[in-house]
């Protein structure tokens, strides 16, 4: 990732924290990596554990930030959720995936934060 485009991703994910912890989320990880990938953000809202993709963009030019939450990206989430899940032995825990879509101007000034609750089902594989 060019230097640009990893402080644009930067911005995105201090933007997310901010707005999680103004409305009474813990985060509990950030940049949470597995041999599968990463998650962007793992919080706690009360009992759920929140899986969160942070999409940040300058320009709405490709469409949506959140559109880049492909059902391929679903998987590879779903796959690291489960990774930590297993980790912190937490799989009595309730937990949903958010996603925070940001668009930002070209200096890097909030234009807009939207978080979609509970955006996708954990993903697994199709056998078709």
């Amino acid at each position: 990732m060019n230097r640009s485009r990893l402080d644009i991703a930067k911005t995105g994910e201090s933007l997310a924290v901010a707005h999680l912890k103004a409305r009474g989320y813990e985060i509990l990880e950030r940049n949470y990596r597995a041999v599968r990938g990463e998650i962007d953000l793992i919080a706690q809202d009360g009992d759920f554990i929140v899986f969160v993709e942070v999409k940040t963009r300058r320009s709405l030019k490709f469409g949506l930030p959140q559109a880049a939450v492909t059902t391929q990206k679903q998987r590879q989430i779903s796959k690291v959720a489960l990774a930590y899940l297993q980790t912190k032995n937490r799989f009595d825990a309730p937990c949903r995936f958010d996603v925070i879509a940001i668009h930002l101007s070209p200096r890097l000034e909030l234009l807009k934060l939207e978080q979609i609750e509970s955006a996708f089902e954990f993903q697994t594989k199709s056998r078709f």
